[in-house]
């Protein structure tokens, strides 16, 4: 009998006009946690959809438990022993998180009536074994993003799976949740539960895993004991070169205030909230999930409404009542959940790309500036894609990502605000990412950036407000940042 649960031997997937999947493989043991690296586009998410059954590979053979599959559909995947938690969370917004999780397999009291009664009862015997504290009766419209990742990670667990494929599993959880995810992921592998994990969070990879297999540009490179890799082993192997500066962070001069927020109140998430931003200013957003920094931007963007404090753009008080205010007075804004309120997934990267500045191209539309602005901006920033009228949603997830950033840049901004502008991306791209913001600050630009990340956030700003329950908690310099400080003003305590 094999000692690996899965084998994925040569395996190819064309698209038109790009090979995705060169002649890769990968090896995984039962009861270990292994690792899938690689940068955005290197392949790891389409090599998980041609095992399970959303894509059907080119060639090659898939051995799982000893057989050779090819599963047609994603419900033979599951029905085989193959879950997987995917990077774009997809809800049933206006259904209940009990419905969500046992969608397409709802307990029957006959062969109409679906039995809510079991379904909600087994939801929380399920939450309960997971630890999980979220309303079994709640609309899934009404969740957080990292309470749906959640849902979603309960509802893998569920199908009582021989692998489990995690495909960014941390990106919207907050720390806390995140070691209740390595809770449920040691408890699968000491059950003899193989985990695929795919992340771009290099202190996860050595904190969790096993074992880590490297992609690069469609191509397997190497499978590696993580206990025998050092970080920069690793991302060498991603990236084909040595990434030497994640923080590209220069001293640009700072110069006047470009924006006065003086106690703005919106709602129950922003409270009495003031700052200033000047140009050429990075300005660091600190706190924690649920800390009122989003909610406080989109109030200044109009997405929400403000109650009560004023705003002043460039010494004149302003009421932005909508995005197409903000725009119009040269504010950008690159939403944190790319999926739901940032890409349009039906339409393809060059309609993406122009979507928040029609105006510079008339009625009818002048395609000639359209394509010369969209290529100049997919060059710029290095967006790999087979062209411009690919459908956006093919497109990996960091590259997405970078769409929006064209998005954001393409309306000539004086103020940029990037809420998580590196979730899920890989390293390569976020050191890309930062020099392209550090660049932007030194051509006179006031940058807000929001970011959980720690290292992100110090590494950038030349200042750090902190938030926690929708109030300011703190604002630090640059000499005096500190991890454990600013930690203590994201929990409240001043």
């Amino acid at each position: 009998m094999s000692e690996y649960i899965l084998e994925m031997l040569d395996i190819t997937k064309e698209f038109p006009g790009v090979k995705a999947l060169d002649k890769v493989q990968l090896k995984v043991r039962p009861g270990t946690i292994h690792a899938l690296m690689g940068e955005n586009g290197a392949g790891k998410s389409t090599l998980m959809k041609c095992l399970i059954g959303i894509y059907h590979k080119s060639s090659g053979t898939i051995l799982f438990d000893g057989k050779e599959v090819d599963f047609n559909t994603t419900l033979e995947g599951l029905s085989s022993g193959i879950s997987m938690i995917h990077q774009e969370l997809s809800p049933v917004s206006e259904r209940s998180v009990a419905e969500n999780v046992w969608i397409g397999r709802q307990p029957m009291k006959n062969k109409l009536m679906v039995d809510h009664k079991k379904m909600r009862e087994d939801t929380v015997k399920l939450f309960e074994e997971l630890q999980v504290e979220i309303n079994p009766d709640q609309k899934m419209k009404e969740l957080t993003v990292s309470q749906m990742q959640m849902v979603e990670i309960v509802k893998a667990v569920s199908y009582n799976s021989k692998i489990v494929i995690m495909d960014e599993p941390t990106s919207s959880l907050t720390n806390r949740e995140v070691e209740h995810l390595f809770r449920i992921i040691r408890q699968l592998k000491s059950q003899g539960v193989a985990v695929i994990y795919i992340s771009h969070k290099m202190d996860e990879i050595f904190e969790i895993c096993d074992e880590v297999t490297v992609y690069r540009d469609g191509k397997y490179i190497a499978t590696s004991q993580v206990k025998d890799i050092t970080m920069e082993e690793l991302i060498k192997q991603m990236v084909g070169r040595e990434v030497t500066d994640m923080f590209p962070k220069i001293d640009c001069e700072i110069g006047e205030t470009v924006l006065k927020v003086d106690h703005i109140n919106a709602g129950k998430q922003v409270k009495d909230v003031s700052f200033e931003l000047h140009k050429g200013e990075i300005l660091g957003f600190a706190g924690l999930v649920g800390a009122g920094r989003s909610e406080t931007m989109e109030a200044i963007f109009g997405l929400r409404h403000i109650t009560s404090g004023t705003v002043t753009l460039k010494g004149e008080q302003v009421h932005i009542k909508s995005p197409v205010d903000a725009i119009s007075k040269g504010i950008s804004f690159l939403t944190e959940d790319r999926r739901g309120k940032g890409i349009v997934g039906i339409r393809d990267i060059s309609d993406n790309t122009i979507l928040s500045n029609l105006r510079k191209y008339g009625t009818p539309l002048k395609h000639g500036l359209i394509k010369k602005d969209v290529d100049e901006y997919v060059a710029r920033l290095r967006v790999k894609t087979p062209s411009n009228q690919e459908l956006i949603k093919n497109l990996s997830g960091g590259n997405q990502q970078k769409v929006l950033v064209a998005r954001c840049l393409l309306t000539d901004p004086d103020i940029i605000i990037v809420d998580e502008p590196t979730r899920g991306i890989d390293v390569g791209a976020k050191a890309e990412i930062h020099s392209l913001i550090t660049n932007l600050a030194g051509q006179g630009k006031a940058i807000i950036m929001i970011s959980s990340e720690m290292p992100e956030v110090m590494g950038m700003s030349d200042r750090i407000i902190v938030m926690h329950e929708g109030e300011v908690t703190g604002i630090l310099d640059r000499s005096e940042f500190d991890q454990e400080s600013i930690m203590k003003l994201a929990a409240g305590a001043q």
